[in-house]
């Protein structure tokens, strides 16, 4: 999913247009790939990203990013920051995994400066916008487990802008972010996307080898292979922003 989620980023943080020397927090920050993105792209003073994983904030402080940005344990739903800490507050590809996004965003907004920024964006999973919901479809079609986020309704634009606007959030807007995803042939699909990784990972590699065949069968028929192999489809993440009175 790396390859997807830095091309979904980068087009959130151009559409974001945030100003340079803004003091930035990370809200679920996972292996810090969105966190070098920031740092990259956007020239921040300084940057905190929170994750409650301590193997993914150990890999995050692998990355070049971590010379600026200070990675945290935290919870999205309880941040430790007082009031008005931060310019800008966003998460990335988080908020369907979280139980009560609601009081994520309420806390993102607590400790954002007033006409600051509170923004996300997320696969919209319940529109088949996530770049893996051919495996989502043909493994719920075979009765497994689902495995998509936990909260996958608020992925979808009209749920982001409504809980911006119950937040009390001003000047809101949203955005559907496009983006293409391609695969030199179905084995390349298919090896990246089943590695033990994941609950989706996970779940393909307990299966029995007859389940599995079955799997790779289903997507040879369901994805769009071209006459030389490649496979070429679109995946969109929906996106919104809003500013602290």
């Amino acid at each position: 999913m790396g390859r997807w989620s830095r091309l979904v980023g980068k087009a959130f943080l151009v559409w974001l247009d945030p100003p340079k020397r803004l003091q930035w927090l990370d809200v679920g920050c996972g292996n810090g790939a969105f966190t070098e993105e920031i740092v990259t792209n956007c020239a921040p003073a300084s940057v905190v990203a929170i994750d409650p994983s301590d193997d993914q904030l150990a890999f995050a402080r692998m990355r070049p990013a971590a010379k600026i940005a200070d990675f945290r344990i935290g919870d999205a739903q309880a941040l430790q920051f007082a009031d008005a800490s931060f310019d800008i507050a966003i998460m990335a590809l988080v908020i369907s995994f979280l139980p009560d996004p609601a009081k994520a965003v309420t806390e993102m907004a607590r400790v954002v400066r007033p006409g600051g920024w509170v923004a996300t964006y997320m696969w919209d999973v319940p529109g088949g916008g996530t770049p893996v919901d051919p495996i989502y479809v043909e493994l719920e079609g075979m009765g497994m487990t689902s495995v998509r986020p936990s909260n996958p309704a608020i992925s979808s634009q009209g749920a982001m802008q409504k809980l911006w606007e119950n937040t009390g959030l001003n000047a809101i807007e949203t955005r559907t972010i496009h983006i293409p995803v391609s695969y030199s042939s179905f084995d390349d699909f298919w090896d990246s996307n089943t590695a033990p990784i994941g609950p989706q990972g996970k779940l393909i590699d307990g299966m029995t080898t007859s389940a599995r065949e079955e799997l790779r069968a289903r997507l040879q028929n369901r994805l769009p292979i071209a006459s030389d192999g490649r496979i070429i489809y679109k995946s969109f993440a929906n996106a919104v922003q809003g500013r602290v009175l």
